[in-house]
């Protein structure tokens, strides 16, 4: 289709608008990922939180916290927010919340939604568990949620943060030059998306990675997560 100017016109599309995430617990194999209560949540995050040096911070516009007190207030704050809508990961075997991230820019209207402010503690860091609450978080958004877009946006120096968007099953789109300042810092920002035609393709990669099959006794992958090649 053409529009008066001869320009194409995409295909109408049938859609409708979806909610916004609603205050649900997912629950998984190594961990739950359910809505921040600062007083539950915040003593666990800030004690799992002072292991690290102080570089899980430094592409966050906040942070480090060096009081639970100071923590517990901004917890508080983010909890009373609809967008962005913080959520924590807690460990299955200790109950105890050892991350948190959040759900941003919620776009109900055209079925888009990020994910970010991730901040796993060194607990989280690295483990089958912080591949699950990613999971767990993306298959809600497309499976429950009927979402058509997910994102991922990080500095373009937070080259961690990139390595995770791709191993993750997330596509480059490119990078916006000069997007912001942050704690007196100009920061590039890179784009990362899954859309829903590719989600079931990267849904069985994810169920294949988090099989117990695909872990030994030690608790070690015996195969690195990967995704069907497309069709």
């Amino acid at each position: 289709m053409i529009n008066e100017h001869g320009q194409p016109i995409g295909m109408p599309l049938a859609w409708a608008a979806v909610p916004p995430p609603p205050g649900v617990r997912l629950e998984g194999r190594w961990c739950a990922v359910e809505p921040l209560d600062p007083e539950r949540h915040a003593p666990d995050l800030h004690r799992a939180n002072s292991g690290d040096d102080g570089s899980m911070w430094t592409y966050m516009p906040y942070g480090p916290f060096e009081s639970e007190t100071g923590y517990m207030d901004w917890c508080r704050t983010m909890a009373s927010n609809d967008d962005p809508y913080f959520v924590a990961v807690v460990d299955s075997t200790s109950g105890q919340a050892i991350g948190i991230c959040a759900y941003l820019r919620i776009e109900p209207a055209y079925g888009v939604i990020e994910v970010g402010h991730i901040v796993w503690s060194p607990a989280l860091q690295r483990t089958t568990a912080a591949t699950e609450a990613m999971y767990l978080m993306m298959r809600h958004v497309f499976d429950d949620l009927g979402y058509r877009r997910y994102e991922w946006k990080c500095d373009d120096l937070n080259e961690p943060s990139r390595r995770a968007a791709l191993r993750l099953g997330f596509t480059y789109e490119g990078t916006f030059r000069q997007a912001l300042v942050y704690k007196g810092r100009n920061r590039d920002t890179a784009w990362y998306s899954v859309t829903d035609a590719e989600w079931p393709r990267l849904r069985a990669g994810y169920e294949t990675w988090l099989d117990p099959a695909n872990f030994d006794d030690a608790g070690r992958q015996r195969e690195s997560l990967g995704f069907p090649p497309a069709s």
